[in-house]
């Protein structure tokens, strides 16, 4: 899936250093790594606009479609467009997973589960850390 660290899937490529130089140690951590922040880090923002990628500023979540899930993460029921994210499987930490990432450069966001309120029934469990937030 990966050459060298980038997507060949993807419509933005960096290399690795490339990507240090734009994120913080923490931003890359999380989006290239494949990391996870602390939970209950970014769940005080109520204002309406787009949740974008940190990376590539591809606009991924609106937060009318936000919730308060109680996991200490931020958690929407749905993306922006069915092509804003993609889905893999995540097998690490002795579990079985769906990780989502984005479409566009392939930052790691987060993961999804099945157990999110109507209208999808899905729960995408994000890192703070690898969004941006643009007001309306």
């Amino acid at each position: 899936m990966e050459i060298d660290g980038r997507c060949r899937f993807c419509e933005v490529k960096r290399t690795k250093e490339e990507w240090r130089a734009l994120l913080t140690p923490e931003q890359y951590r999380i989006t290239r790594e494949h990391g996870t922040e602390r939970p209950f880090t970014f769940l005080t923002n109520k204002k309406i606009g787009t949740y974008k990628c940190v990376c590539c500023g591809r606009p991924l979540f609106r937060s009318d479609t936000k919730f308060d899930s109680g996991c200490g993460w931020p958690s929407y029921f749905a993306p922006i467009d069915d092509q804003a994210i993609r889905e893999y499987v995540d097998r690490s930490h002795f579990m079985v997973r769906t990780e989502i990432r984005c479409a566009q450069c392939d930052a790691h966001l987060g993961h999804v589960f099945p157990d999110g309120p109507p209208p999808t029934g899905l729960r995408y469990c994000l890192n703070g850390t690898a969004m941006t937030f643009e007001e309306d």
